[in-house]
Formats: structure tokens, sequence, C-alpha cells
């Protein structure tokens, strides 16, 4: 089979970044701090051979793509099977979509993607920000950013549930207890906060963790980072302030390269005349030293790749929508084929 290589230079994510720039002024939020990292980060999935008379694979492999955080400077894929990069369209995630024939993955095959990234720590002033720029700019700019998450700005989304995140019931009544409901946007997120921060526990024992439920998170008061941000965005959600889920991959601070084991997600919530505020609650919790710098912040150390849950991709999957889109998901015969992954990063000077 031979070997398709794909090579891309973002240059949307330089013209972003001016563009951006552009639209501030002396007066509005200027970026806390100038801490960024660039990197390569290496994603490999590995397609088992699959058994004579199953029909055509389908493959989905998230893609990250440029925003104001981060510019993704260069993409390379390596495949023995064609693709093409396609988006869904409810969140604009972006990812590479592959069909391969019973003949190709006969024998199986791994997909290699590279990818070289410059990332920005993401640090709002919750305290004196005012103006809204950053929502301005992406509003006027639209054309612009449509080649990155253009359901970005998705508040109404933003605002309902997710089949594992229902807003009635517990959730409510959670939000109920310890959100003032008069208190402004901003507040009500410091309050969910402090209450996820406090309550919760990072525990990865058991069964019931990683999935994001809001009851079983509710209920156990424990869990991982996708746990954590599923109680954050439900009773945010339920006080009615916008927030969404963002996943991506974490990076060792104090190392340049090595294999990473797995994904970590975050989450960011809306208030009018800041945009779109970052958090991290199980780092926070990780790190309570850290605690109010995660109210408003997302370090350099991550790279992003998709947002939201309940995915639907095109061409649709024939299951369920997915929970959220971190790995590769696979199809043969409309059944889910499991797809075995490395991810590896090492730390290089920019392109630029």
């Amino acid at each position: 089979m031979k070997p398709y290589r794909f090579l891309f230079v973002a240059l949307l994510s330089v013209v972003a970044v001016f563009f951006l720039a552009g639209c501030r002024s002396a007066s509005e939020p200027q970026a806390v701090s100038t801490a960024e990292r660039t990197f390569e980060f290496t994603y490999v999935a590995k397609v088992p051979a699959l058994k004579k008379g199953r029909e055509k694979l389908r493959l989905w492999i998230p893609v990250p793509q440029p925003d104001a955080n981060q510019d993704i400077e260069e993409i390379v894929i390596e495949s023995p099977v064609a693709y093409e990069f396609r988006r869904e369209s409810e969140y604009g995630n972006q990812y590479a979509y592959f069909e391969a024939s019973a003949e190709e993955v006969g024998t199986g095959f791994d997909i290699s993607m590279t990818v070289r990234v410059r990332r920005r720590e993401n640090k709002v002033d919750v305290a004196t920000a005012q103006g809204g720029w950053l929502e301005k700019a992406w509003a006027a700019g639209s054309s612009a950013a449509s080649s990155g998450w253009t359901a970005s700005l998705n508040l109404a989304r933003n605002l309902q549930a997710d089949r594992k995140v229902p807003l009635e019931g517990v959730v409510a009544a959670l939000a109920a207890q310890e959100v003032d409901r008069n208190a402004p946007a901003l507040e009500k997120a410091r309050q969910v906060y402090d209450y996820v921060v406090s309550t919760m526990r990072y525990d990865k024992s058991g069964e019931g963790w990683g999935e994001g439920d809001v009851l079983f998170a509710c209920d156990t008061k424990r869990g991982n980072c996708t746990d954590f941000h599923s109680v954050f965005t439900g009773m945010l959600r339920a006080s009615g302030v916008p927030a969404r889920f963002e996943i991506g991959f974490p990076l060792p601070p104090d190392r340049s390269e090595m294999k990473i084991g797995g994904y970590h997600c975050w989450s960011s919530f809306y208030v009018e005349g800041l945009g779109w505020v970052p958090v991290d609650a199980s780092e926070a919790w990780k790190h309570p030293e850290k605690r109010d710098y995660f109210f408003g912040a997302h370090d350099e150390h991550r790279v992003l790749f998709s947002l939201g849950r309940d995915i639907v991709l095109d061409p649709k999957q024939a299951g369920e929508p997915l929970n959220y889109f971190i790995y590769p998901y696979a199809e043969a015969d409309g059944k889910e084929i499991e797809i075995e992954t490395e991810f590896s990063f090492r730390d290089v000077g920019s392109l630029n």
C-alpha cells in the first residue's frame, strides 16, 4: 500500500493572531502573561487487522486547529490509506476521515500524525478585564476564523444539557443550594468552582470515573478531570451561565519530551464583557497553591483537540454520538472497532 503524506502549514493561525491583536486598544484587556511553548505532538493510531468478509472500515481522528491561544504551525499525516479533512457542524471540530477497504485492513496498519504547536498561556484578568474585545473580534472576523472552532460562540448550546450532564434533578438542586441566583455570572462561576474543588476528590480507583457522568460524580464526589468539569459545567448551565467542555492532552512542565499516557480536559465559561474565561478545576485540586490561578487561566502546558460533547461526525457514525472526541473512532459493518493509540511530544523551536 502506498503511503499518503500530507503537510499543512496553518497560515490561518498567524492571521488570526494578528487580527485579534489589531482589535485591542489600550483600554481593552490584555494577556496577563506571554508564556508560551512550542512543541511537536505525535498521535499514532494502530488499526487492527480485520477478519475477511468485513466491509470497509471508517475511521475519524481528531485534529487540533488554531485559536486565540494556540497556533498550529504544521501538520504531517503519514498513512497507507487515503483521507480527507472534515468538520462536524455543532462545534466546528476538525478531524481526518479515512475509509479503508477490506483488502487494506486485512493486515492492519498504523497512522501517524505529527502536529507542531505553539501554545500560549490563556489568562484572563477576571478582576479588571472589560469590553468583550475577543468576542467582538471573532464576530467581526468570522470569515477569517472559519477554519477554526466556528461554533465557539454557540452560547445557546452551552446552556443545554448533555446526555451525561442533565440539568434537572440533582444538578438543579445542587446549583440552587450552592449558587446565589442574584449574583453576577462571574461570581456564580466562582461559587461553583469553589464547590467543585472543595467537594470533589481526584480519584481514579474502581469503576465509573472518566465518563463525565454528572450523576456519578455528584453521588461519589470523585473522578478524573472529565468528572470534575461535568459537575462544573452542569451546575453553571443550571444557573444560567454558558459553560463549555474542552479536551486535549497535557504536557509535563518539567520534561522536554516523553510519551503521554492520556488526555486532559478543562472548561471555560462565558461572561459578558470578558468572553470565555478559562478554568481547570481538577488541576486546582491537585495543586491547591494554584487554586486562584486556575480560576481564569489555562497554562501553556497543554494542547486543545476538541470542544463539546455528544459529537455527531460527518459522515455520521452508525453508533451513538461520541461522549467526547479525543481518541480515534472507527467502525466496520456499523460496529465500533477498538483502536490502540500512542501519544508523545518533544519541545522544539518555533517555525516563525
